[in-house]
């Protein structure tokens, strides 16, 4: 899977509300101040609950925020482990 990922998740072999997850956190990523409503309703089309709907929040918030942290501060990653 994460080799199939790595050439963006619109190619990947998805299952439904996977595929709606990586459309909600790519949309509040790059939208954040976009009206939530038709974004969330997508989730709740795809089986996510209010639990799910903040857990995708949540986490999307978080990466977002642990990524402009690390952007600020000019933080460089490590490569893979060899």
């Amino acid at each position: 899977m994460a080799d199939a990922l790595l050439g963006g998740w619109r190619g990947a072999p998805l299952a439904a509300a996977e595929r709606a997850l990586a459309a909600y956190a790519e949309d509040l990523t790059l939208r954040p101040a976009a009206p939530p409503l038709p974004r969330v309703a997508a989730l709740r089309e795809a089986g996510f609950d209010d639990a799910g709907v903040l857990a995708a929040t949540e986490i999307t918030a978080y990466f977002n925020f642990v990524n402009r942290l690390a952007h600020g501060l000019g933080v460089e990653l490590e490569g893979p482990s060899k």
